[in-house]
C-alpha cells in the first residue's frame, strides 16, 4: 500500500523554491528537475505525460511541516473526552477557557509543600488573570521559534513563533523561600481528575535557561495571533527544548513542590520524560525510478534538537547488502554530505513576512543569528551520483554540532524518534 504524506501548501512551496534553486545550480534541467517538484511528489497525483511521483516515505500518517505552520494546520494530539477545545463557547467561558475568564493558580503542593509567602489562588482572590499576564508582557515579553514535536512520532506536529511571558516571572510573584525542587502543572480536562494530563520541570530549568535556549513561557500567541483553544489557548505552557507533552494546553494550575522526582502523566506510560528534543533527518522527495548512470536528486528536512545540526548525510547502497550486525548505527555505509539550504527570505504567516523585533535568536534586521537554528526545522538537498541497474536503498542521517551521527547520542525509542529512515528505489538501464 502506498503511504501518503499530507503537507501544507506553504511548506511545499518553500521546499520547492529552495530545492529547485539548488538543483538548477547543480546542473539538473528538464524532466530530472520536474521530477523533484514537491507539489507533484507529495500530492499523489500522476497525470498523462507527467513524471512518476517520487517515493512517499511512510511516517505512520505523520507529515512534514512548514517553517511557520498556520494554527489550523498543526497536527492535533489533544487528550480528553470530550476534547476540551471542542466544548461549546458558553462552557469554555464558564471553565476559564477564554481570555475573559482565564485565571492561573500558582500554589504549594499540599503533599510535598514548598514554602511560598504569596500563593496565587482563587480562594485568596490573587489568581493571575489574562489582563495581569498582559501587564507582565509589557516588560517581559518573549518570542521564539519552536517546532512542536511528539515524543513518539517520527515527524513534527508543526512549527510556530510562540509568544508569552517567562514562567519564572510569575513564580517570583509567589515569593518562594525554600523547599522548591520542582514544579508540576496541568490544564483544564473536563473537571475529571482521571483525565488530568500533568507534566513537570525542575525548578532550576524554570528559573535559569541553558545557553542558546529561550525561557519556559506562559504562551498566549502563535504566529502573532491569539492562541486559539485547539492550540491550547487562551494560555498554554511552552517548554522550548522539550517534546510536546511538556507544553501543557489550557493551563490552569502551577504547583510548587518539594517532590524530588518527576510526576508526569507520560511517565506512567513508559516514556522518558526528561529527554529534550533530538536532532534527526528525514526525506521528502526521492524518485521512484532512475536510469542507470544518471544522477539522483533527493531532498528532505531535519529537526534541529538541543545538540544542534551541522549537516545531513545521505547514502545509497544495494538493497540486498544489509548493514553488518556489528554496525547497528550504520556508520560503515557510504555516507555523502548533503547541502543545508538557507533560512527563508520571507516568513509567511507573519505581518509583512518579517520576523518581529526582539525575537529570540534573530538580529535587529530579523535575520537568524545562526542557521540551522536550534529547535526548528531546516531543509536539505543532494544530487547523488549515478549507479548501475538494480534495487537500492537510500538513507539519510543528521550530524549534530558535536559531530555525532544519528541515531546517536540517544538511540532509545522512548526518549524520542531517532531511527534512520530507509527508502527503496529501482534503477534500470
Amino acid at each position: 500500500m502506498k503511504s501518503t504524506i499530507v503537507a501544507s501548501d506553504g511548506f511545499l512551496r518553500e521546499h520547492e523554491r529552495l530545492t529547485r534553486r539548488f538543483f538548477m545550480q547543480s546542473g539538473l534541467t528538464g524532466a530530472a528537475l520536474l521530477s523533484m517538484t514537491p507539489t507533484t511528489a507529495l500530492s499523489g497525483q500522476e497525470g498523462a505525460g507527467s513524471p512518476k511521483p517520487p517515493v512517499e516515505p511512510g511516517k505512520a500518517g505523520a507529515r512534514p511541516d512548514p517553517y511557520l505552520t498556520p494554527a489550523g494546520e498543526f497536527r492535533d494530539v489533544s487528550r480528553g473526552t470530550p476534547l476540551p477545545h471542542s466544548l461549546p463557547d458558553d462552557k469554555k467561558q464558564a471553565v476559564g477557557m477564554t481570555r475573559e475568564s482565564w485565571s492561573l493558580e500558582v500554589i504549594s503542593d499540599p503533599d510535598n509543600p514548598a514554602k511560598i509567602d504569596q500563593p496565587l489562588s482563587k480562594a485568596n482572590g490573587t489568581a493571575l488573570n489574562f489582563d495581569g499576564l498582559l501587564k507582565l508582557a509589557e516588560t517581559n515579553l518573549v518570542r521564539f521559534l519552536k517546532v512542536m514535536s511528539c515524543l513518539n512520532l517520527g515527524c513534527p506536529l508543526g512549527m510556530g513563533l510562540w509568544e508569552g511571558v517567562p514562567l519564572r516571572d510569575v513564580i517570583w510573584l509567589t515569593k518562594p523561600r525554600e523547599n522548591v525542587r520542582r514544579i508540576f502543572y496541568y490544564g483544564y480536562h473536563n473537571d475529571d481528575p482521571k483525565q488530568i494530563f500533568r507534566s513537570s520541570l525542575p525548578i532550576g530549568r524554570v528559573l535559569e535557561d541553558p545557553p542558546g535556549i529561550p525561557p519556559v513561557i506562559l504562551c498566549y500567541k502563535l504566529n502573532g495571533e491569539w492562541l486559539d483553544s485547539k492550540r491550547g489557548g487562551p494560555v498554554r505552557l511552552v517548554v522550548p527544548e522539550a517534546y510536546g507533552f511538556k507544553s501543557i494546553k489550557w493551563l490552569s494550575h502551577v504547583v510548587l513542590t518539594n517532590l524530588p522526582h518527576a510526576n508526569d502523566t507520560y511517565a506512567e506510560q513508559n516514556n522518558d520524560v526528561d529527554s529534550p528534543m533530538k536532532t534527526f533527518a528525514a526525506t521528502l522527495v526521492i524518485p521512484r525510478f532512475a536510469k542507470s548512470g544518471e544522477v539522483i536528486a533527493v531532498s528532505g528536512y531535519a529537526q534541529v534538537g538541543v545538540s544542534g545540526l551541522s549537516n545531513v548525510q545521505v547514502s545509497i547502497s544495494p538493497s540486498d547488502a544489509e548493514p553488518a550486525e556489528d554496525d547497528p548505527w550504520m556508520t560503515k555505509l557510504p555516507w555523502i554530505d548533503a547541502e543545508m539550504l538557507p533560512a527563508p527570505d520571507t516568513w509567511h504567516g507573519l505581518n509583512e513576512g518579517r520576523m518581529p523585533a526582539d525575537t529570540f535568536g534573530f538580529d535587529a534586521a530579523g535575520t537568524p543569528q545562526s542557521w540551522p537554528m536550534l529547535l526548528t526545522n531546516a531543509h536539505w538537498a543532494i544530487v547523488l551520483p549515478g549507479v548501475p541497474a538494480g534495487e537500492y536503498t537510500i538513507r539519510c542521517r543528521s550530524i549534530d554540532r558535536n559531530g555525532i551521527a544519528q541515531p546517536l547520542p540517544r538511540p532509545f525509542r522512548k526518549s524520542g524518534h531517532s531511527a534512520i529512515e530507509a527508502v527503496g528505489i529501482s534503477v534500470a538501464d
